[in-house]
């Protein structure tokens, strides 16, 4: 993502979003609004190596198998990590771009826009 200079706030502050681009990150908001599958991004993220066998994340939650590979489904599903076989386990790591798209919704981009001195309304403070 491009982020033009002199900007004062986050995308999301910025300008309207596109339906299509409302609606692919409605997806990934929707996979991590699950307490569960936060937890499984943020121990895929912060796991040594950069990725994590599901055998490495199974023992972290009071769930069945199945519960955690949905979950797992559902985060990869959304794009926000992928997966590869290696024997009888798969080893998931975390997509940076798509996890970066996230972030970069809401973090600001610069220091906030100045807000009108107290008692005075924007228009009054344009110059003439």
């Amino acid at each position: 993502m491009t982020v033009p200079t002199g900007q004062c706030c986050a995308p999301i502050a910025r300008e309207p979003l596109a339906e299509d681009t409302a609606a692919e990150l409605a997806v990934m908001l929707k996979a991590v609004a699950d307490p569960v599958r936060l937890r499984l991004l943020s121990m895929i993220g912060s796991h040594a190596g950069g990725e994590a066998c599901v055998c490495d994340l199974t023992d972290a939650f009071d769930l069945t198998a199945p519960t955690i590979s949905h979950h797992l489904k559902v985060l990869r599903t959304a794009g926000l990590i992928d997966g590869e076989r290696r024997g009888t386990w798969v080893y998931y790591r975390i997509i940076p771009e798509a996890v970066n798209r996230l972030g970069a919704l809401f973090a600001p981009l610069t220091e906030p826009a100045p807000q009108p001195a107290a008692g005075r309304t924007e228009l009054e403070l344009l110059p003439a």
